[in-house]
């Protein structure tokens, strides 16, 4: 199977508060060809991480519900494999540190442009051994 043939079966899930940064982040990954589904909060996350076979998932910090922290500690403790990357918009140490060690694949600071999510997102395809 190709990078090409695998982006257009991968199905990222993005679970971002802000609608305009989940519209966003949801236009770009598409233009590159992922499936995309979206949650507005930690409890939509972990529904859908329920319904859909998710291969990646994105992940705001600040989040109503659950934050992505506890969202990345249950993914970890439910699909240990499953790549996240983290998104804040408060770039702290201690926040940042937190989510390495409950096992995030990246960690991206808001602001920051779509395409360098994208980047990342093949970085991480990369990482578990998908060549392009």
């Amino acid at each position: 199977m190709t990078v090409n043939e695998l982006i257009t079966t991968m199905t990222i899930l993005i679970c971002e508060d802000e609608e305009v940064m989940l519209t966003a982040l949801d236009f770009r990954l598409r233009r590159h060809g992922f499936t995309i589904v979206r949650a507005l909060d930690g409890l939509q996350a972990t529904q859908a991480l329920n319904e859909h076979p998710i291969d990646l998932v994105i992940t705001d910090v600040d989040m109503p519900h659950k934050t992505g922290l506890q969202l990345l500690e249950e993914i970890r403790q439910e699909k240990p494999k499953l790549p996240v990357i983290i998104i804040s918009g408060v770039e702290k140490d201690e926040i940042i540190l937190e989510a390495f060690r409950l096992g995030a694949n990246d960690f991206i600071s808001k602001p920051f442009r779509p395409v360098e999510l994208v980047v990342r997102v093949r970085r991480i395809m990369q990482q578990l051994g998908i060549e392009e």
